[in-house]
């Protein structure tokens, strides 16, 4: 099969300083296997940069040189030896293949995974009461994005995907996650059921959703450290990592339709995760 190709520019000249505009001839390509990965949106490479991530290159509008968020950040981007070019919105939306940048692109290297027994240490280091998330076959990027965002947004501690049959961390899950993956840390691993037998050892309960059949969520006491399991959509979670949970929750709902985006259950449960700490901690 014709690989598709994309047109790469060639810089005339380097830029300078964060003001001075740089323009382009010809072009070489590069294949889609080849593109580098890419964060883009304000609040992603804002966080990016706030937390100096080493980006290859920065690429964004004009007018954005003199937004005061970019403009203090910028000359110390360029020192760190990020090359960064200014261009118009035609060339950032070949870039990202017209998604929604605002403006402003980077591309950087591959996002690096944590080792399960890493991720494990760091949420027991980080709370007396961590909580992880077991993404099972979560293939829509958004979902895993939006989860990501909440989960570090009520300050949980971590994400764990398989490497199969789930998406991983797409520019589009950066995107949408707004900026949190720059505070929260993924691990992805081979068999999610070895993974969760290793959270057990490790002292985590193990609490699956389902759609129906599961302990009400809001009756269900949620303590110590936690593992929760979300599934996708269309399947849930499968048979053989529901057998592996030690508990089954679900979300009680009262109208016609039967079931939540992954993401909006996830943001539920892990609500209740939140408002149970904060009553244990006020106790």
């Amino acid at each position: 099969m014709k690989q598709k190709t994309f047109s790469k520019p060639v810089k005339k000249k380097e830029i300078n300083s964060p003001h001075q505009q740089t323009k382009f001839i010809a072009s070489e390509s590069y294949t889609e296997n080849d593109s580098p990965d890419l964060i883009y949106g304000c609040h992603p490479v804002l966080a990016a940069l706030e937390n100096n991530h080493q980006l290859n290159r920065l690429y964004l509008i004009g007018k954005l040189l003199s937004d005061p968020r970019f403009e203090k950040l910028l000359p110390q981007v360029k020192a760190n030896g990020t090359v960064i070019d200014v261009v118009d919105n035609n060339r950032l939306n070949q870039i990202t293949n017209f998604a929604n940048h605002q403006g402003v692109v980077a591309t950087v290297a591959p996002y690096e995974y944590l080792e399960l027994s890493e991720l494990i240490t760091q949420a027991k280091a980080n709370s007396n009461n961590p909580v992880i998330i077991i993404a099972d076959g979560i293939n829509d990027p958004h979902n895993l994005g939006a989860i990501i965002r909440t989960a570090e947004a009520l300050g949980m501690q971590g994400l764990i995907i398989p490497q199969r049959r789930s998406v991983g961390v797409t520019s589009t899950v950066k995107k949408v996650a707004a900026g949190a993956l720059e505070y929260f840390s993924v691990a992805r691993v081979v068999n999610l059921q070895n993974a969760m037998a290793e959270l057990k050892e490790a002292g985590f309960w193990i609490y699956g959703t389902v759609a129906t059949e599961g302990n009400v969520l809001h009756k269900i006491k949620l303590e110590g450290a936690i593992g929760l399991v979300i599934g996708s959509e269309e399947k849930g979670i499968s048979q053989s990592t529901a057998k592996s949970c030690d508990f089954l929750v679900s979300i009680p709902l009262t109208g016609k339709t039967p079931s939540l985006n992954a993401s909006v259950a996830t943001a539920i449960c892990l609500y209740e995760v939140f408002r149970q700490q904060l009553i244990a901690q006020s106790e």
